[in-house]
């Protein structure tokens, strides 16, 4: 039996990215779901709620089809920091986090005809201490205007990080062990560029 076929539920091609090393080639189609955070969501119920419905907006549409969904965010100080609004956004994010740790939450989802599974990954990075002239510079790279946090790790982002505790790949959107572990729960076993029939599901 061939595995299932595979959507992934989000425009990111960091997620894609993440899916096409596993040696998987999933169909895209994002989610049109509204990603605000409702008055006094905690930041894990938050990403959790957004995968879900994510995964089950685009499962209704892909009948048949496992359906990978993500949500991330970076919590400081108990703040949710999303994508920024603008440069100046950025940049006031950015020195914000400059010799501290924070914790980048990660909620997945996958849905199929045997339901919706999710998980949430908590991971924490320090980043080492730089001034405002050098996230300025970073701002201007373009780079984190479309990321939460306003930094993509997996860039030039690296530069201001000097340690993580947890799933990198969480930092990036997509946490492997949390995904593979859903497949499992929606009866697919992952083998190594391949999803079969889990025989213990």
């Amino acid at each position: 039996m061939t595995g299932p076929r595979l959507v992934l539920a989000s425009a990111s091609p960091r997620r894609l990215d993440i899916l096409r090393q596993l040696g998987l080639d999933p169909g895209v189609r994002p989610a049109d779901v509204a990603e605000q955070l409702l008055p006094g969501e905690d930041p894990g119920a938050h990403v959790r709620r957004l995968a879900r419905e994510k995964a089950g907006h685009v499962s209704a549409l892909e009948p048949g089809a496992l359906v990978i969904a993500g949500d991330t965010v970076v919590v400081r100080d108990g703040r949710v920091l999303g994508k920024p609004r603008d440069q100046d956004d950025a940049l006031a994010m950015l020195v914000s986090l400059s010799g501290r740790t924070h914790h980048v939450l990660s909620g997945l989802a996958v849905a199929g005809p045997s339901g919706i599974f999710d998980a949430v990954t908590r991971t924490a990075v320090r980043f080492r201490d730089f001034n405002p002239e050098q996230a300025r510079r970073y701002v201007e790279t373009g780079e984190p205007m479309d990321k939460a946090g306003a930094y993509g790790i997996q860039g030039l982002g690296a530069a201001l990080v000097s340690e993580v505790s947890g799933d990198y790949y969480s930092i990036v959107g997509l946490p492997v062990p949390a995904l593979l572990d859903l497949f499992a729960r929606a009866g697919w076993s992952y083998e190594f560029g391949h999803l079969r029939p889990d025989p213990t599901a």
